[in-house]
């Protein structure tokens, strides 16, 4: 699994913009560069595995669900 992570008005944009973020950062590592980390747009790419190929059609972009919610603030005192 590759995980890419930034704004979006929709799937479609995200998913581009996602393959934009992953030929940057594969084209950082063929040329010996460190991967660049989040860009203004606040898109960014992690866990890259040089060698894989991604399935750019079977794809989805969807909400981010942060699996540790509990540390993001809210509204409840405890």
């Amino acid at each position: 699994m590759h995980v890419f992570t930034g704004v979006a008005d929709s799937p479609a944009a995200a998913l581009r913009r996602a393959h934009e973020v992953y030929d940057a950062a594969l084209a950082a590592h063929t040329a010996g560069l460190e991967i660049p980390g989040k860009q203004p747009d606040s898109w960014g790419a992690r866990g890259l595995r040089p060698g894989w190929q991604l399935e750019w059609p079977a794809a989805r972009a969807g909400l981010w669900h942060n699996p540790v919610s509990w540390t993001v603030r809210s509204d409840f005192a405890l």
